[in-house]
């Protein structure tokens, strides 16, 4: 069985030990996993009906100790699963182990050896275009108001082609250390022309946490781009607590939340009232739902294909909305606002959702960022918030300004 190691680095120098297409991160703020090898090979696709009993009857013959996996936004589409070879794991908040201090002042330094950084250098694709993303929006409104959706989330792409070589574990250090409050992630996808592809990421939404019997899902929805400024700042978070739209939006999400739980929980309970979260770019609002399992067998990974999607990425009705993000986005959204994370042979795990990510190639990177629309969205905000949520992946690779 592959062996469990507690190594004695900090979580910081853990994640100096990540080789794209060789090992596969999961950072939470409290724990950093580091799973090296793969024991079905580099392109592994499960269907997701069967991901569940698959998992679980690898953990329960005892043949690791520890299964991850990355899952598509469209349940119709295959996961990608990662058996380990080993797996050690680092207890403790990012930046504050004292062998992490020479990684935080490293990584905080610009990013060199990004090819990211010379950005003249890059072909930069919109898709779709933020003209076509406000239309889309527009178009979403209507269909709001003649009551075939009550929310949809909208997102859009930026690709860079072309510009050298891309560092992923750089990408990745630099996501963890700008962000310890973050659920910092790298995974390698399966490739149909043999190149690696890696989603790296940075998400502040955890889905689901199976401790025992205890289970933490988040509701998360509702944003705003924090400011430099700290008053601008303070003001920006004060006017989302109070914020009529976004309290509607992440009203949608507290609610699916709790639907989505009710049957594998008893005595579910949450926060009245949704408080403020930050990321080292946005305000988000967050309720937290936690519950006891009914049934002590339920893994998390269960837990997770539950819940998703949330209307945190989908909307309201959810085949509706799936129809409709189909429609009107205009590109593939694979693995982003799919889910990542890890069940161990308790069935304990951690299960975020893929947001604030990219999906990384040798000589290519594709970002992903999406906004929720209500009634009374407003296009050019939403386009305002997908670009401030570029800010997360562009400034960890030197660029700031093109979203």
């Amino acid at each position: 069985m592959p062996m469990l190691h507690r190594t004695t680095a900090g979580p910081l120098g853990l994640l100096e030990s990540y080789e794209p297409g060789r090992s596969t991160v999961f950072a939470a703020p409290d724990r950093t996993v580091l799973a090296l090898g793969n024991r079905l090979g580099a392109d592994v696709a499960t269907a997701q009906s069967d991901l569940v009993a698959q998992v679980e009857s690898f953990l329960d013959r005892g043949e690791m100790h520890m299964v991850l996996a990355a899952i598509p936004f469209d349940p119709d589409r295959p996961a990608a699963l990662v058996l380990p070879e080993s797996v050690e794991v680092v207890p403790g908040r990012r930046g504050q182990h004292p062998d992490d201090g020479r990684g935080v002042r490293e990584h905080r330094a610009p990013a060199g050896v990004i090819a990211a950084v010379n950005g003249d250098r890059w072909q930069l694709g919109r898709l779709p275009s933020r003209e076509t993303y406000a239309a889309s929006v527009s178009e979403s409104l209507l269909r709001i108001e003649r009551g075939e959706l009550a929310k949809i989330v909208l997102a859009r792409s930026i690709d860079l082609t072309g510009g050298g070589p891309v560092d992923a574990a750089a990408i990745l250090r630099r996501l963890a250390v700008r962000d310890p409050g973050a659920y910092a992630y790298a995974i390698g996808l399966p490739s149909d022309d043999g190149l690696p592809r890696e989603l790296v990421g940075a998400s502040p939404e955890l889905l689901v946490q199976r401790v025992g019997r205890r289970v933490v899902a988040p509701a998360i929805a509702g944003s705003a781009e924090r400011s430099t400024d700290p008053v601008l700042d303070a003001r920006r978070g004060g006017d989302l607590l109070t914020s009529v739209k976004d309290l509607a939006e992440h009203a949608f999400v507290d609610d699916a939340v709790r639907a989505s739980l009710a049957p594998y929980c008893r005595d579910l309970v949450g926060s009245a009232n949704p408080r403020l979260i930050a990321t080292a770019t946005m305000w988000h609002l967050q309720t937290e739902v936690s519950g006891e399992l009914l049934d002590p067998g339920t893994s998390s990974l269960r837990l997770a294909l539950a819940l998703h999607p949330t209307p945190a990425v989908c909307g309201v009705p959810t085949a509706t909305a799936r129809a409709a993000i189909g429609e009107l986005e205009g590109f593939d959204r694979d693995f982003y606002a799919g889910v990542v994370g890890w069940c161990d042979r308790d069935g304990d795990g951690e299960w975020v959702v893929a947001i604030r990510c990219a999906e990384v190639r040798p000589e290519s990177l594709r970002l992903y960022a999406g906004a929720g629309v209500v009634a009374g969205s407003v296009p050019t905000a939403e386009v305002a918030e997908t670009a401030a949520k570029f800010r997360t992946l562009l400034e960890a690779m030197g660029l700031d300004d093109v979203a």
